[in-house]
């Protein structure tokens, strides 16, 4: 597979990551579409390898039909200084495994995680245990509702 757009993932159940530089948001969805839910946090280290053989298993283990990326824009929409960086991981994934992924703008993501946890009342050190894989889900859960929307207006058209 290669990186496609959004609207031509294959059905089942998908991945959302949230690229880091330190480590992965990791979150995946039911096979309708309909919630996106925190999985874990992938700590990246020197080396990638082990990183990406974590996200296989979990890939493996919930028979995932494809990725959704977090694509780090500025707020004016360009493409952010750590843009680069997750199409590269992107990239290493497609060298090691043959899977559709799809880029999602995720643009507040991460402080939308936060002001959920606080509202949550969720204690500074689990905060930053769970916020990549938080900011995950919401980045999954954003592709989710667009694809849905999208599905929804193709069956009322025909």
């Amino acid at each position: 597979m290669a990186i496609i757009d959004l609207l031509n993932m294959p059905e089942g159940p998908l991945i959302g990551l949230d690229p880091g530089s330190r480590s992965i948001g990791v979150a995946a969805s039911d096979a309708l579409w309909l919630i996106a839910t925190p999985v874990e946090t992938i700590p990246r280290g020197k080396k990638l390898g082990p990183s990406l053989n974590r996200l296989f298993e979990i890939i493996d283990n919930r028979q995932i039909a494809g990725l959704v990326m977090g694509h780090p824009l500025n707020m004016n929409g360009t493409p952010g200084p750590r843009s680069q960086a997750a199409k590269a991981l992107a990239h290493n994934i497609l060298q090691k495994r043959d899977l559709p992924i799809a880029f999602q703008d995720e643009r507040l993501s991460s402080s939308q995680a936060e002001r959920v946890m606080i509202a949550a009342d969720l204690s500074r050190a689990r905060r930053s245990q769970s916020i990549d894989a938080s900011a995950a889900a919401i980045i999954l859960q954003t592709a989710l509702d667009r694809l849905v929307n999208h599905r929804d207006a193709q069956t009322t058209k025909g």
